[in-house]
């Protein structure tokens, strides 16, 4: 365990999927892709279960490409794709249309098909409510997609949670690459001193926020890379953590 993070924090910055919210989903189970060519279907994209699946993830790639291309001798560039794009090209390759609501509705239906769990940790809403109460300002900065986690905040009672929510996926780039941590610095006109990064991945919120300058706190959950090491608290107990960060 490493020593506490010195002196008193005006600002929370909250990673979501592992941290305030348990979630398990499976992205290559064959019924998902059976729903989603029924799905797209509709529309006149017509595909095969197998044919979907191997052109989603040959277009997932192709952004990824031309993401890293873009990035090129950026230290520790970490581009994020946005699946928006990707839906988008699967409609187009068999000439149908495809709108912003099209591909909104296709994301929510394929996010809720592929998640087989997903529930706030206890304690959660109270950790963050007891926080703004205090006056501290409290944010998200998550690796996650616009499409799905818009959505899941609305779903789990969290969108109003938070004093501004950053999602990788409408940066451009993720954690730990310390360009999407200066951003929420930048846009909010925050200190880096006034912030602890609370999460659950050492590599991604550990080190992309000190690399950023800020201060860490790092939870091992059931959601944490199996070789994490230096992790500040073991075990999921906000409850625990909110006692603390009252302090």
């Amino acid at each position: 365990m490493r020593q506490r993070p010195s002196g008193r924090h005006d600002v929370f910055i909250f990673d979501l999927y592992g941290t305030l919210v348990d979630i398990h989903t499976d992205e290559n189970q064959p019924s998902l892709w059976r729903r989603m060519a029924g799905f797209t279907a509709r529309a006149g994209a017509r595909y095969e279960a197998k044919e979907l699946h191997a052109a989603w993830l040959r277009l997932a790639a192709a952004e990824e490409a031309r993401l890293a291309a873009r990035d090129r001798g950026i230290p520790v560039a970490c581009p994020e794709i946005d699946l928006k794009r990707v839906f988008a090209a699967l409609y187009a390759e068999k000439g149908a249309a495809a709108g912003d609501a099209l591909i909104a509705e296709a994301a929510w239906f394929f996010r809720r098909a592929s998640t087989t769990h997903l529930r706030l940790y206890a304690g959660a809403r109270e950790l963050l409510d007891g926080l703004r109460r205090q006056g501290r300002r409290v944010f998200l900065l998550s690796n996650a997609q616009s499409l799905f986690t818009r959505p899941e905040l609305e779903l789990l009672g969290l969108a109003d949670a938070f004093d501004g929510v950053y999602l990788s996926s409408e940066a451009g780039c993720k954690k730990p690459d310390p360009r999407f941590f200066r951003l929420l610095l930048e846009r909010e006109r925050l200190a880096a001193a006034d912030c602890l990064m609370i999460g659950n991945d050492p590599r991604c919120d550990g080190a992309g926020a000190r690399a950023a300058g800020m201060e860490t706190w790092i939870i091992r959950s059931a959601l944490s890379p199996r070789d994490a090491e230096g992790c500040d608290q073991e075990g999921m107990d906000l409850k625990k953590l909110r006692r603390w960060l009252s302090k």
